[in-house]
């Protein structure tokens, strides 16, 4: 309660609200619904706390600064070595150990969450090792950002029923409530930058006090901790409520129950999930880690109970340190195709029951047309608006990786399957071609989209096909090798001065543009980069080159001793590996712009993209399909080594020379996301598959049609956003339209015609094939449409040239065409 003495602190509302580091080196919680309570471990101490969702953000930092006589100021996060262990392995309850950098105290904590309320709990050990622990003052700091927002915070000093505290609430209502097991000595409240904790303590060496309440701003909670009142140990509550009277509540509750009890419950709960998985476990690499349960940790900590199915990307802010309110996502959204690869993770763990939860909760998201957003915050509500293929097949896969490893009980296939249909149809309707590659960054025909389309068609055929829906599984094939057949002619290149400079024949690129009229085919075109200076964007399409290529492997569409992946191999490891003290990893693609500039400043919208530990993942199962178990063993130890001190992973490593001053070491994570939840279900993947001997996620579909059965395409496809520019001599133009049709077609100048009508596919298209024979190369297909409900004609004519070269695109056929077609002047005398 306020008294007359008490003063507004100076400088609200505070300066510009900021995250912080990404370099995580822990996230943990709770093993229970009960409990919505998330953190995150950097620099020795609590950074983002999450609640009351995985994807809301609650708090910047909570550490601790020490005092002494003459003035001396030390600040645990900045002026400490950091030693991080779990209690348990596979646990993530931690132990972290900050010792000075002048030797002269050190603080032991223990962190965990309360498994039955929405409170963390720190055992807090203060020791003196250079004089007595009287000679030391201990401050606690905390920043609070509740629901992902630094400003318009307010913090007060109060008490719960008598026990003192520090609370705060933001804007929509929520708080926190701050309490320690021993008496403070002193509570202060202020506004960040100007009168927080840290400017007291590094002015006049104490905490203002009259300092009780600090309205809407980016505000800091700040209190000294009696030391003498417990010879350095204590425990430290932060409780958190939809009202401060709840949050002080459960603090409360917390602290009465007591820390080892705590710690039982929490370290049982997850000792008994741990227990119901596959024991993958290789020997450890490092003293104190068990990577493979580090990766099961940081997946199931990535998905909340309370929410089953949704697993974020990341419960970091990727150069957290240099973005504010604005940024209000950072990674904790869910994106569909990290969301597909981390169930995957769970399958190859053992961990069915969660992968299935994964399904559900995408059938739940999947939007009217049957695509997936971009990415969303928990509850399916789309964050940026892009469509990426990619991300629209990966759930149908997921729905055939639980079929076939049995995991789906009597019947429960059937609720899947609208969800199947309505992802097929928009693929169907929509691809080849993405909004966005996997990479969220260009449009056009990705070697990893296509292959995940591809896969998905006939993975949803199959399906199908159970259900007695055979016309509809055909259509889906016929489709697939269609599209199979035409990747090459869409994304390989060849005679271009790189292949000529490497050696090879041809490679195939990262991603073509979508088709224009006025090129020869995708890979003519340039690409506008992302992330580029202006003015510095546009690449040709042929000189991009990119791991993606693999994919054709590992999702079974090309042999691993294909010429054409070989080839691409050596173009790859030629422009893209990077040797780092670890061993190879990869860079995404040559220009790339995501990552920190080169004087190692942090990515602002520019910069130089690093080196991707995913990518190492990736390689090593290629190496798995090509029969390399042994570099693919190798290739497992350079991932693991790539994790940061907690045994995470990130996004990106460094790959320059060291550079101190910005914690940037070569080898060493980078300011990208850690941990990348994605990098981690990789892991777990390589793991299972280095186990069985062949690639986990790999479909049996693609691999038993096109490199066992080795089915090809009899057809090329034309519609209305892919006009084919010619066909090969002998393949049959199918033709496909949103409606019923007639198409009016002559192969001879319409000297003579033909009428065949369309039939419907079931998945929006109406069909019809258009036989060319080899006699007729060199001709032109020609053709309009009689649209049947509406009676009236399209009132354009298309040409298609029959020749033997590959199917290219064209916009338009009237300005090679010198004839008009002879169009039939009733419509009754179009074939019905």
């Amino acid at each position: 309660m306020s008294t007359d003495g008490d003063l507004t602190p100076p400088g609200g509302p505070g300066g510009p609200a900021r995250w912080t580091s990404s370099a995580k080196v822990g996230v943990g919680t709770a093993r229970t619904a009960a409990s919505r309570l998330w953190f995150t471990l950097s620099h020795g101490i609590l950074n983002e706390i999450y609640y009351p969702r995985v994807d809301t953000a609650c708090t910047r930092d909570f550490g601790f600064i020490v005092t002494g006589p003459d003035g001396y100021f030390a600040e645990e996060k900045r002026d400490a070595e950091h030693e991080v262990g779990v209690l348990e392995h596979g646990v993530p309850a931690y132990h972290l150990l900050n010792t000075a950098n002048d030797g002269r105290w050190r603080i032991q904590k223990q962190i965990l969450t309360d498994p039955r309320r929405e409170v963390l709990i720190q055992k807090i050990t203060f020791e003196a090792l250079i004089g007595d622990i009287s000679d030391y003052r201990l401050f606690a700091l905390l920043a609070p950002h509740l629901i992902n927002a630094g400003a318009d915070n307010t913090g007060w000093v109060g008490d719960y029923k008598g026990t003192p505290m520090l609370f705060a609430s933001g804007r929509r209502g929520q708080s926190l409530a701050l309490a320690c097991s021993v008496p403070w000595k002193a509570r202060s409240v202020g506004y960040v930058g100007t009168s927080d904790g840290w400017q007291q303590l590094a002015r006049s060496g104490a905490l203002e006090e009259r300092y009780q309440r600090a309205e809407s701003g980016n505000v800091a909670l700040s209190a000294e901790i009696d030391l003498g009142a417990s010879n350095g140990e204590m425990l430290v509550a932060l409780g958190f409520g939809a009202r401060p009277e709840e949050a002080g509540f459960r603090t409360v509750s917390s602290l009465q129950e007591g820390f080892e009890e705590l710690r039982r419950t929490y370290v049982q709960g997850w000792r008994a999930w741990q227990g119901t998985l596959l024991p993958l476990d290789h020997p450890q690499n490092r003293s104190n880690i068990n990577s493979y349960r580090a990766s099961t940790i940081v997946l199931a900590t990535h998905q909340p109970s309370s929410v089953p199915g949704a697993i974020i990307a990341s419960l970091s802010i990727p150069w957290g340190f240099n973005k504010g309110d604005e940024d209000l996502g950072g990674y904790h959204l869910v994106w569909p195709r990290d969301l597909v690869e981390n169930a995957g993770g769970l399958l190859a763990a053992g961990a069915s029951d969660e992968a299935k939860s994964v399904l559900g909760y995408l059938r739940s998201i999947q939007e009217t047309d049957g695509h997936w957003s971009q990415n969303v915050w928990l509850d399916g509500v789309p964050y940026w608006g892009g469509v990426q293929m990619d991300e629209c097949a990966f759930p149908i896969l997921l729905a055939d990786m639980i079929r076939r490893g049995g995991h789906f009980a009597r019947g429960e296939l059937d609720g899947y399957m609208d969800m199947i249909e309505r992802a097929a149809r928009f693929i169907v309707l929509n691809g080849p071609v993405t909004g966005q590659d996997r990479w969220e960054e260009d449009a056009g025909y990705s070697p990893f989209t296509l292959a995940a389309e591809i896969s998905a068609l006939l993975a949803a055929a199959e399906m199908m096909e159970l259900f007695g829906r055979k016309d509809e599984a055909q259509y889906l094939r016929e489709k697939a090798d269609a599209w199979n057949d035409s990747i090459e002619h869409w994304t390989f290149a060849t005679g271009t001065d790189l292949a000529d400079k490497l050696g090879v024949e041809g490679y195939y690129v990262r991603v073509a543009p979508p088709e224009t009229a006025d090129a020869a085919s995708p890979i003519d075109g340039f690409v506008p980069v992302k992330n580029r200076p202006p003015g510095d964007s546009d690449r040709p399409a042929a000189q991009l080159i990119s791991p993606d290529a693999l994919a054709l492997v590992r999702f079974g569409l090309r042999a691993a001793d294909d010429p054409r992946i070989l080839a691409t191999i050596k173009a790859i490891d030629a422009i893209l590996k990077v040797e780092l003290p670890q061993g190879p990893v990869w860079y995404r693609y040559n220009g790339d712009g995501y990552g920190e500039h080169e004087d190692g400043s942090p990515f602002d919208g520019t910069g130089v993209g690093r080196a991707w530990p995913l990518l190492t993942g990736e390689r090593a199962h290629y190496e798995i399909a090509a029969g390399n178990l042994v570099r693919a063993g190798q290739l497992l130890v350079t991932l693991e080594d790539c994790a940061g001190p907690g045994g995470l992973l990130p996004e990106q490593v460094w790959d320059q020379d060291d550079i101190p001053e910005r914690e940037l070491f070569k080898g060493r994570p980078s300011g990208s996301a850690m941990p990348l939840v994605w990098a981690h279900s990789e892991h777990i993947k390589l793991m299972r598959s280095l186990r069985d001997g062949k690639v986990f996620d790999t479909p049996p579909q693609t691999v038993q049609r096109y490199l066992v059965d080795k089915v090809t395409s009899p057809r090329r496809l034309w519609h209305f956003n892919q006009k084919l520019r010619s066909v090969p001599a002998g393949l049959a133009l199918r033709v496909e339209l949103p409606a019923p049709a007639v198409i009016h077609w002559s192969l001879d100048g319409w000297t003579t015609t033909q009428d065949t009508p369309t039939r419907p596919t079931g998945f929006g298209f109406h069909i019809a094939d258009l036989p060319t024979t080899a006699k007729h190369h060199g001709r032109h297909l020609r053709f309009t449409l009689y649209w049947t409900e509406s009676g009236t004609w399209e009132g354009e004519d298309f040409v298609v040239t029959v020749d033997g070269d590959g199917a290219l695109f064209h916009a338009s056929a009237d300005e090679d065409d010198h004839e008009v077609s002879r169009r039939v002047a009733e419509p009754a005398k179009a074939s019905k």
